[in-house]
């Protein structure tokens, strides 16, 4: 029998690759004879950059860089020669979890340094990027990012602007003249699982605003910002985001790639399956047998298991999944479409035992899964 094993991680217990691991090993205990193929997968969250690095068998680049707050700092991204893809998420430069709780207010923030991995990658060769955009510091637009890349902003009077979130709205000029010309070369897609536009009520700085430290005057003032700057755009790139879905994401980066990178935008695991050639892979398994931490009812809105389940259907291939903890019910498993269920969990343990012992539960659950075929 061929098994494709393809999950997300158990955030803060296991990796994609231990979970490869450890399935592949419940069942060679069972069925020594099967066929296995190991494929983790991600959607773009933390963890990604080592399941691309699997696959497009890159080199983590270290880049002297500017964080949200422009102190210089180490940043990596991944590159493949071969390939000449990169991947590049821009938490590595312009993430809030590299602000101090009291530093955090994304009216000062900027993506300057993911325009300067970007810059790097562009510089090295690359023919395609990836860029993953979760867990930002920012709502500059992706006005520092444009700017790492020769863009120049400009205010009513023609002075330079700093590209930080406060400055949005005293943009009166763009100018790109002097943009990299690699840009012209590259194609860019966006990593990108938010539906939020770029401004308004369920906007980048509305919604996102408050856990990057911004009060509720400055959501306002941000906002306000937003709008001028996607009215600018649209003065000088003849193209309206605003209306777009997932412009919003990452304080506006989302929007601001698709001018300034020429941009298209697709799920995280979208992109995954891609890079692994996904579809192909699972051509005559048996089982695919996929994975996360917590399955419920979020699960199939852009997750790893919904993209398995999509090419899972597809290819007629039935699913089983292993999971810490199951929240759905009877009618929610057969919404999912999933053939076979269940939690890893025994017996009655605490949170931290349960993540100790998540190795050798998964390996149990998928040997007494494997028994039964």
């Amino acid at each position: 029998m061929k098994f494709v094993i393809a999950p997300d991680k158990f955030k803060g217990s296991l990796t994609g690759f231990e979970f490869c691991n450890a399935v592949e090993n419940g069942i060679k205990h069972a069925i020594p004879s099967a066929e296995i193929i190991k494929m983790p997968l991600a959607d773009g969250g933390d963890g990604t950059i080592d399941v691309v690095q699997h696959y497009i068998q890159g080199e983590k680049m270290m880049v002297q860089v500017q964080d949200p707050l422009q102190r210089t700092i180490d940043a990596p991204y991944l590159y493949s020669p071969e390939s000449r893809i990169a991947y590049i998420e821009m938490a590595e430069a312009s993430g809030l979890w590299l602000l101090s709780p009291d530093e955090r207010n994304c009216m000062h923030t900027t993506t300057f340094g993911t325009g300067q991995l970007i810059a790097h990658a562009l510089a090295m060769g690359a023919q395609e990027l990836i860029l993953g955009i979760g867990g930002s510091a920012t709502n500059d637009g992706g006005m520092g990012m444009a700017m790492a890349l020769g863009f120049r902003f400009l205010d009513v009077k023609g002075k330079e602007l700093e590209p930080i979130g406060a400055n949005l709205i005293h943009v009166h000029t763009i100018e790109k003249d002097q943009k990299a010309k690699e840009l012209e070369k590259v194609t860019v897609k966006i990593a990108c699982d938010v539906s939020n536009p770029f401004y308004g009520p369920n906007g980048a700085a509305y919604i996102y605003g408050a856990q990057k430290g911004a009060s509720a005057v400055e959501i306002e003032l941000l906002d306000q910002g937003l709008r001028n700057f996607a009215n600018v755009i649209e003065r000088t790139f003849n193209t309206p985001i605003h209306e777009v879905a997932g412009a919003g994401a990452a304080g506006g980066i989302g929007g601001g790639a698709l001018v300034f990178l020429n941009a298209s935008m697709a799920s995280g695991i979208d992109l995954i399956k891609e890079l692994a050639d996904f579809d192909n892979a699972i051509k005559g398994a048996d089982w695919i047998l996929t994975g996360e931490g917590q399955l419920d009812g979020q699960t199939l809105s852009g997750k790893t298991i919904d993209g398995v389940m999509k090419a899972a259907k597809a290819a007629k291939i039935p699913v089983a999944a292993f999971c810490g903890s199951l929240a759905i019910d009877r009618d929610l498993q057969e919404a999912f479409g999933i053939h076979y269920v269940t939690s890893i969990l025994k017996g009655i343990v605490n949170l931290e035992e349960a993540m100790e012992e998540s190795y050798t539960n998964l390996e149990f659950a998928a040997y007494n899964f494997a028994k039964i075929l």
